[in-house]
């Protein structure tokens, strides 16, 4: 794969971060539909079969009406080949319901680091690691 692909792939990524960060859920439900392929899969530790478009919808919508303020800031950003890794830090004021839980008005900062693959410029893969352990400590829902 050449070097312009790589920076592609880097500059797909940086337009969908700079989409998450708007904080406008349209504007991201869009953004989904423009940079995720429609065969798009989102692998996480719990085996779902959902596409990764729906994930990705469904996890902004969460997020945002969790976190309102939620600001995702790129740390590392590392291309090769199809695949890019990044690592970031989330930061974000929770006063909205998660997980069935109400607002505790805390604020959080965690870490995630995600492996994407492309196809075509579109993603095509995900794979995430996000660190719930320490969001859900910071908000007093489990002991530390």
């Amino acid at each position: 794969m050449s070097t312009a692909q790589e920076a592609r792939n880097k500059e797909t990524y940086h337009r969908f971060h700079e989409v998450i960060n708007s904080g406008d859920l349209e504007v991201i439900s869009k953004a989904v539909d423009e940079l995720i392929h429609p065969d798009g899969r989102f692998h996480t530790a719990e085996r779902t079969a959902v596409p990764a478009l729906q994930a990705q919808k469904r996890i902004w919508e969460i997020l945002l009406r969790a976190y309102p303020d939620i600001h995702v800031t790129v740390e590392d950003l590392i291309a090769e080949e199809d695949k890019i890794v990044v690592r970031q830090t989330v930061t974000g004021t929770n006063s909205g319901e998660y997980r069935g839980m109400p607002p505790t008005g805390k604020a959080v900062t965690y870490n995630e680091i995600f492996i994407v693959r492309f196809a075509d410029g579109q993603i095509i893969d995900i794979w995430g690691v996000v660190d719930l352990y320490s969001q859900l400590r910071q908000l007093g829902l489990i002991q530390a």
